[in-house]
């Protein structure tokens, strides 16, 4: 073709997405997937996902393999910090003729939110991760470390904060043999799950199939619709998320040296205006919630066309 035509894939935690371009960013092609998470999945499974992904959007924009200029790849478990090669070994096969460019989904995100390379992503869904880039090419990343690890003011973070509480004020103030009387978020915690008595908690997060990690997390937003209607412990919770994000953000300025850093908000306890979103847009000294130009896929598309270009 006579114009040059891009793509982007957004591997996420629980979808895979792919798009086809023009130069406008005008999408010609558009599919939706499962997750296509190496660690969850596992690495064979993850590409054969990838590589099918990948005919399938071609088939639906009509297009062959040599038409696509550059693609720009963003796969959750996969960044190319650790993992280029594997990114690499991935798409060569489907492109072989294609300019590649491995990242991260993170790095997409901040492309596709911000427009442009540099600046800072605050991302919290149900994980969560700080991604700065300096005008100068240095890359930082801050948390992403899964939740056994530091997933600090994620969904899951948030969530095993609310748990944690409850057992706390069960133990503190409440003998073995005496009648539970939660307060206000901690009873409306439990009634949302169903659950008479905190010791049922052990149930609903052991005796399980579905991991622990996205039960827990789940809690985030039964947390922030009770902030928004006025719950102060669930407010209390959102402050001291919203101030350990504002604290990461601070130190990611200061190590990449980016006094002006444009800032994007990135995942699904900051997309949206909320308690969390908008106590982390004051503390930041923002005059309004970062809204992305871009979704992620597209932002994958960006940056292989940046790449291009600067080629």
């Amino acid at each position: 073709m006579s114009q040059p035509i891009f793509m982007g894939i957004d591997g996420g935690g629980s979808t895979l997405r792919i798009v086809i371009t023009d130069k406008q960013l005008e999408s010609l092609a558009t599919i939706q997937d499962t997750t296509a998470n190496p660690n969850i999945i596992g690495h064979d499974i993850a590409v054969a996902h990838i590589r099918a992904g990948i005919q399938k959007a071609l088939h639906q924009a009509n297009l062959s393999i040599k038409d696509i200029s550059a693609v720009g790849i963003g796969i959750a478990g996969a960044s190319n910090l650790h993992s280029k090669t594997w990114l690499i070994e991935c798409i060569k096969p489907a492109l072989p003729h294609t300019l590649l460019v491995p990242s991260s989904d993170l790095e997409i995100a901040l492309v596709g939110a911000l427009g442009q390379r540099h600046g800072i992503l605050v991302l919290a869904g149900t994980g969560s991760a700080i991604f700065g880039r300096s005008p100068e090419g240095q890359v930082l990343q801050l948390g992403g470390w899964g939740y056994l690890l530091d997933d600090d003011s994620s969904g899951y973070s948030l969530g095993l904060d609310a748990i944690k509480r409850i057992i706390q004020d069960f133990e503190e103030n409440y003998a073995e043999f005496m009648d539970y009387q939660a307060s206000s978020l901690n009873q409306k915690i439990l009634d949302h799950l169903d659950l008479s008595s905190p010791k049922d908690l052990i149930r609903w997060l052991y005796r399980t199939q579905e991991p622990p990690a996205t039960r827990v997390a789940s809690l985030a937003k039964f947390i922030i619709v009770e902030a928004d209607q006025g719950n102060w412990d669930a407010i209390n919770l959102l402050q001291k998320g919203a101030a350990r994000l504002a604290s990461k953000v601070q130190l990611m300025i200061r190590r990449l040296d980016f006094p002006n850093a444009p800032i994007a908000f990135g995942g699904g306890l900051l997309d949206n205006d909320n308690r969390l979103s908008n106590e982390l847009t004051v503390r930041l000294g923002l005059p309004l919630r970062p809204i992305a130009k871009h979704s992620p896929v597209i932002g994958g598309a960006l940056l292989a066309q940046l790449e291009w270009n600067s080629r």
